[in-house]
């Protein structure tokens, strides 16, 4: 097993990401090189998912699987957020013959499930999986289980909020990122985390992992470099259609850099054009 970097967190119903970095991922970084960054949008096929009030929505963990019970919640968000990223790489009929009914948020919830038992298996630095221990992943268990999946063919990784720019104009990104007692609420129709009072100080809840799915807003600064503070990004969770705004939140970039070096950003991709 490779040196990694690991920081664990607190699993909850709503919360499930580890930090895991592997240093062979600095070698498929895609490096920004001044290249122009526009905003870039990518619409999910599949609705709002809600890895909470899983028995309300019909879905029992013990008829998906053996020898478990049913629960009402999972830390299942970085499958989550591969599902949505899924989503937006496969059409329809290809997600459906993997088993993926993006126009069902139930079934749709039930295959990020089966997701998450796959990612929590491709964590082997943690001797726990679901089911039956609800460990929580990581972003980089996500993606080799989707690669094992035959869903992606690689994946790439950022470690700047340029390098973040430039991913999010080929595609969706998966973010995991610690995430603050202060942000359970959003405030504002944009709910934008910046705009809630006091955030910094506020505790970490946990770790937790979303999908990038819009460079919304970019904003230079007048030697042209990113204005971090107005350039906007749009990210979808996982905690049902009626949490923040219809299910996603927006962050600055000045945010994502004051919490980076606890972030990590994963681009499963398709296209093997591109290089990893």
């Amino acid at each position: 097993m490779p040196d990694l970097e690991i920081k664990q967190y607190q699993v909850t119903g709503s919360l499930g990401r580890h930090l895991v970095l592997d240093p062979r991922s600095l070698a498929y970084r895609r490096r920004y090189t001044g290249e122009p960054i526009k905003p870039a949008e990518w619409s999910p096929k599949v609705p709002v998912l809600n890895q909470q009030d899983l028995i309300s929505q019909g879905i029992r963990t013990g008829s998906l699987f053996e020898g478990v019970g049913d629960v009402d919640a999972l830390g299942s968000c970085t499958a989550n957020a591969a599902t949505v990223l899924v989503s937006v790489l496969h059409d329809n009929a290809s997600a459906a013959a993997a088993g993926l009914d993006v126009t069902d948020a139930v079934a749709a919830e039930r295959w990020a499930i089966s997701l998450y038992s796959d990612a929590t298996h491709r964590d082997q630095w943690n001797d726990q999986a679901w089911p039956s221990d609800d460990c929580g992943s990581s972003g980089l268990g996500v993606a080799k289980a989707l690669r094992a999946r035959g869903l992606i063919d690689q994946y790439g990784h950022a470690t700047t909020a340029e390098e973040l720019c430039v991913l999010l104009q080929t595609g969706p990104v998966l973010m995991g990122l610690p995430w603050r007692e202060a942000w359970f609420e959003p405030v504002g129709p944009s709910a934008l985390l910046d705009d809630i009072p006091d955030w910094e100080s506020s505790p970490v809840a946990g770790g937790h992992e979303v999908c990038i799915t819009a460079l919304e807003q970019v904003a230079l600064t007048g030697d042209g470099g990113l204005d971090y503070a107005r350039t906007i990004l749009r990210l979808q969770n996982s905690w049902g259609f009626r949490w923040g705004d219809s299910g996603s939140f927006r962050i600055s970039l000045s945010l994502y850099n004051s919490l980076r070096r606890d972030i990590d950003l994963v681009q499963p991709r398709l296209d093997t054009s591109r290089g990893e």
